[in-house]
């Protein structure tokens, strides 16, 4: 006992680790000993130098277009065994892009689609060190999203899918969960971070009193992934301050 967040000889991919949420967990990991690699959108790591909330010094890099089945099928494995994979990829398209079928059809590839294609590309590794898939979706998927409707329905579908693969594959010795944080200050959330009046108003309705940070949700991540949890099975954590009580 006391060593379970030790992650020495283990090996982590994040996707969409370039940044935000993502790239806290990829720290997360690395600080404890895993070999971390990330897959981004951008062409190269130097493609994110000094930028706010992304960090890609001794970690992996990989540009996959997620959006695209045939992107992730081609792109390299990153090590020879996975124990961990960590989705936290995720779109949003504001002005209502999402209620016309361009925005729509981006967002579910991403959020959603993208989710079963890279785990099911990775499944056999998986199974093979008996790892642990983690879901990052939102509270989203809980509750509607005024305006994002792309959003609210592929971060639903993603809290039914972990649900899906978790029954399918832990006979195999795979354990898939989820976390679903609220407002966690990164890139995704400017929109309302950079609002006083909206981001006051969420403030209000977050019974805790603050926003999440990057590091909490890593913490879950780090647990979920711990034999801390290892009976835990197709759950989709929900980490938001209490806000979904309200």
């Amino acid at each position: 006992m006391g060593n379970e967040l030790d992650f020495t000889g283990k090996t982590v991919l994040v996707v969409g680790g370039s940044s935000g949420i993502g790239n806290g967990m990829a720290q997360a990991f690395l600080k404890r000993g895993a070999r971390v690699h990330v897959w981004g959108t951008r062409a190269s790591a130097a493609d994110y130098a000094g930028e706010e909330g992304s960090d890609l010094d001794n970690i992996g890099y990989t540009q996959v277009d997620v959006s695209d089945p045939a992107a992730i099928a081609a792109a390299p494995a990153p090590f020879d065994t996975l124990d961990i994979l960590i989705h936290s990829q995720g779109a949003v398209l504001y002005r209502r892009q999402e209620f016309e079928v361009d925005g729509w059809n981006k967002v579910m590839a991403v959020n959603l689609d993208s989710i079963l294609h890279i785990s099911n590309r990775f499944k056999d590794a998986l199974a093979a060190t008996k790892g642990a898939v983690i879901v990052v979706s939102s509270i989203g998927g809980f509750k509607a999203t005024f305006g994002n409707p792309a959003y609210a329905a592929s971060k639903a579908g993603a809290v039914n899918l972990v649900r899906a693969l978790a029954i399918a594959w832990a006979g195999e010795g795979i354990r898939v969960n989820g976390i679903a944080p609220s407002l966690v200050d990164t890139k995704m959330t400017k929109v309302t971070m950079d609002n006083d009046e909206r981001r006051d108003r969420a403030l209000s309705r977050i019974p805790l009193g603050r926003f999440g940070s990057v590091d909490e949700m890593a913490g879950v991540a780090l647990f979920l992934a711990s034999p801390l949890s290892t009976y835990i099975c197709g759950q989709t954590l929900i980490v938001d301050g209490g806000l979904t009580l309200t």
